[in-house]
């Protein structure tokens, strides 16, 4: 489980084929501090398992599940991406409960400049459109987020300096696939209402 709010960019040092999948080795220096092989690591929002970490580094299997419902498949060497530990028991819960489990993939359409600030515009798709709400929470690219706007096929969300100097949205282009996880309680009222 993670909060998503991100603790480092990392950036990905090479990617290498396996049989059916890809391995990647992500160059980080905070969350290295104290993973040990097989911990969660969330990586652009996707939950991966830690293997050979280094001080400066981590790699990371990603199978063809998901490669195929996630972004992770378009990542390069050189790629910037957002990075969290798993939550302990001690951990602050700033963010909000994520699960580091991507529900669909969204598009980065725009993001405008007001001041300091940016107001940035995401696509989503249409399966995802029943656990979206007006200030409720939502996960773009693993970052824990509030929704600004909401419309049938796009929401805005409001993205502070900080946000925006510790993340890779502002490494996105018009039209670049993201990584999307709803807030999960919707998904367990859902459940719930299926058996009323």
């Amino acid at each position: 489980m993670f909060t998503g709010l991100i603790e480092e960019l990392g950036t990905i040092q090479s990617l290498s084929e396996h049989v059916g999948g890809v391995r990647i080795v992500v160059g980080a220096e905070l969350v290295t501090s104290d993973i040990a092989n097989g911990d969660s690591i969330a990586v652009n929002g996707v939950c991966l398992t830690a293997l050979d970490p280094t001080p400066n580094s981590f790699a990371a299997d990603m199978s063809p599940e998901t490669l195929d419902r996630t972004t992770l498949g378009r990542l390069a060497t050189g790629s910037r991406v957002n990075l969290e530990r798993a939550v302990t028991p001690a951990t602050r819960l700033g963010g909000h409960i994520v699960q580091g489990h991507v529900d669909g993939r969204g598009t980065f359409i725009s993001a405008e400049p007001e001041g300091d600030f940016w107001t940035v515009r995401i696509g989503f798709p249409n399966d995802m459109a029943k656990y979206l709400v007006h200030k409720g929470s939502v996960t773009v690219e693993g970052i824990s987020l509030t929704i600004a706007a909401l419309e049938d096929d796009h929401f805005d969300i409001a993205i502070i300096p900080k946000t925006w100097e510790m993340t890779n949205l502002s490494t996105l282009k018009p039209n670049d696939d993201v990584n999307l996880e709803a807030d999960v309680i919707a998904k367990y009222v859902e459940r719930m209402m299926q058996f009323r």
